[in-house]
C-alpha cells in the first residue's frame, strides 16, 4: 500500500511540473507557410521559425495558417473561412505581399473606425478583433514585414520583384512596418520589429547577385547596391542566387536557416512568459 501511494504521489508531481501544453496559432504569408513546405524553397530552409521554436519549447505546439502571396487584405477578406481556432497565442505576420501588390495602407483612423478591407489598417482591426473573439485572454503578437532584395523564386523566375530600397506605388515597405508598430502600441500588443531591429537589412539580404556584366556579357557576382542597377533577363539569364550567395535570405525576400534564427529568437523574446 505504502509503494502504492508513492507511486502515485510520484506520478501526480510528475504531472504537476510538467510544463503546461501551449496552442499556438501562426497566420501569415509564404514566410510562415514555408516552414512545413520546405521543398518549396529547393531545400535551401532546414527549419522555419516556427520549429525552431517549437522544437526549443516542447510545451508549444503550432498550427501553421501561412499562405503564398497573400496580404492581410486577403486574411481579412477570407478569415471566416480560414478554419481558425482557439489558442493561446496568436501571431500575426504579414505586410510585404500589401506592399508589393499595391494595397492601400490607409492610417490609424482606418483601425480605430472599423473601416474594412479598403486599407491594410482596416484588415488588421478585422483580424485582431476575430483573434480577440476566438480568445479574449489570447496572447496577440505582431510581426512587422522584414526588408527585401531584388526576389526571384527559385521554381520560376520569371516571378521577380525589385527590392524595399525603393517606393511601389508611392509606398515604401517601412511604412507597413511603421504601421503594425502603431497598431501594436495602440493595442498594448507586443510587436517584433524585423524591419528595424533584426540586423536583416537590403543589404545582407544575399552575398551578391549573379548577373552578366553589360560591359562584358560574362556573368560577375554583383553586391548591393550595384546589382540593382545591372538588367536581369528570366528568359536566358541563369538563376542569379547560386547557393553562395545566400546569406539572411535565399533568393532575396524568403529567410535562409540564419534568417529564421532571426525571426525565431526575436519572437521567444517577445513571447512573455515562454522562457
Amino acid at each position: 500500500m505504502k509503494k502504492f501511494l508513492l507511486l502515485t504521489c510520484l506520478v501526480l508531481t510528475c504531472l504537476a511540473s510538467a510544463p503546461k501544453k501551449i496552442s499556438w496559432v501562426a497566420i501569415g504569408d509564404s514566410i510562415t507557410y514555408l516552414n512545413d513546405h520546405k521543398d518549396e524553397t529547393g531545400n535551401r530552409v532546414t527549419k522555419g521559425y516556427l520549429t525552431l521554436l517549437t522544437e526549443k519549447h516542447p510545451q508549444v505546439e503550432y498550427i501553421n495558417k501561412g499562405y503564398n502571396g497573400w496580404t492581410s487584405i486577403n486574411i481579412a477578406d477570407k478569415i471566416e473561412t480560414l478554419e481558425l481556432v482557439k489558442a493561446d497565442v496568436y501571431t500575426v505576420f504579414l505586410g510585404t505581399n500589401d506592399w508589393w501588390q499595391g494595397k492601400a495602407l490607409g492610417a490609424m483612423s482606418d483601425y480605430e473606425q472599423n473601416t474594412g478591407t479598403k486599407t491594410v489598417y482596416g484588415a488588421f482591426r478585422i483580424i485582431t478583433d476575430n483573434l480577440k473573439q476566438l480568445n479574449k485572454k489570447a496572447k496577440i503578437i505582431l510581426i512587422t514585414p522584414m526588408q527585401r532584395g531584388d526576389f526571384v523564386y527559385i521554381n520560376n523566375q520569371k516571378n521577380n520583384t525589385f527590392g524595399s530600397y525603393k517606393a511601389k506605388n508611392d509606398q515604401n515597405l517601412e511604412d507597413f512596418a511603421n504601421a503594425l508598430l502603431a497598431i501594436g502600441k495602440h493595442e498594448k500588443m507586443p510587436v517584433v520589429d524585423l524591419y528595424h531591429e533584426s540586423g536583416m537589412t537590403v543589404d545582407n539580404m544575399v552575398n551578391f547577385k549573379k548577373l552578366k556584366d553589360p560591359a562584358t556579357g560574362s556573368y560577375k557576382n554583383f553586391t548591393y547596391p550595384e546589382y540593382t542597377t545591372i538588367p536581369f533577363n528570366p528568359e536566358t539569364d541563369e538563376y542569379p542566387y547560386p547557393a553562395e550567395a545566400i546569406n539572411m535570405t535565399y533568393d532575396g525576400l524568403h529567410p535562409s536557416d540564419k534568417g529564421y534564427e532571426i525571426i525565431a529568437d526575436m519572437l521567444e523574446k517577445k513571447w512573455k512568459g515562454l522562457r
